[in-house]
Order: structure tokens, then C-alpha cells, then sequence
């Protein structure tokens, strides 16, 4: 016997709710995984930049360009991580060519590279920096 008080949800009303909220979620995660992307990429130009600047003024003061390493250390670790002459920032890795300069090599100049390459992304983005300050994008 059926009361007629009685309310809810029936089981079919459920599985279409579910559904929907399934098919939001399927446009939205592959949505906000780009834009997360987009900002990591923005956030490592910028500090792209910062080294540029900083290696400016290193080398005013020292008549040579800094290794990756005095450059992480002037601007107190800001740039990331050390990990051997690497700096580790987020999902990128920093590395200066060659990888342990001389002296006389920093006089004449610098590049500094950022790769991003995570395993099952697929997409791999490098970006480039000269003496110079132009910082390109190498890939993708």
C-alpha cells in the first residue's frame, strides 16, 4: 500500500543527476589541468625574467655573468631548488649551458633552459634564455 505523504527521489532521477555531473566533470578537469598549465608557464617566464635582470647586475658588479646557482643564492633561494647544478621550480627544471661554466665562459655569455616534461602528459614546453634577456619559447 502506498502512502501518499511519501517524497523523494526516484532511482532514475538520481542516475540522471549523476550523469550530469559526470559530463561537467568531463568538460571541466581537462579545463582546469590547462589553465593550471597555462599559470606553471606564465610563473616560470616570469622568473625567466627575474634572472635576467639579476644577471645584469651580476654582471656589473663582477665582469662576468652569475652560474645558476649564485643566482638562486643572491635572490635568497626564490628561483627554486638546487639540486646539482639544476634548480628545480614546480614542474620545471632550470639548467644553465654548459652545465659548469668557467669563468671565462660567463664573460662572453649564458643560456639558461626550463623544461617541462612530465611522464603521461604528453606535452613538453622548454623555454630559453640568453644574455641577450630574449627568453624564447622552444617548445611546443
Amino acid at each position: 500500500m502506498k502512502n501518499k505523504r511519501e517524497s523523494g527521489f526516484s532511482l532514475i532521477e538520481l542516475l540522471i543527476v549523476v550523469v550530469i555531473i559526470g559530463i561537467v566533470a568531463s568538460v571541466a578537469v581537462p579545463a582546469l589541468q590547462k589553465g593550471l598549465r597555462a599559470a606553471e608557464n606564465g610563473n616560470t617566464f616570469a622568473t625567466m625574467r627575474t634572472i635576467a635582470s639579476t644577471q645584469v647586475n651580476y654582471y656589473s658588479q663582477n665582469n662576468r655573468f652569475g652560474r645558476l646557482t649564485e643566482v638562486n643564492n643572491l635572490l635568497s633561494s626564490s628561483i627554486g631548488t638546487n639540486s646539482g647544478n639544476n634548480i628545480n621550480r614546480g614542474k620545471f627544471v632550470l639548467s644553465m649551458t654548459p652545465a659548469t661554466p668557467t669563468d671565462l665562459q660567463l664573460r662572453n655569455g649564458y643560456t639558461i633552459t626550463a623544461t617541462r616534461s612530465i611522464a603521461g602528459e604528453g606535452v613538453t614546453y622548454v623555454y630559453e634564455l640568453t644574455q641577450g634577456g630574449e627568453i624564447r619559447q622552444i617548445l611546443p
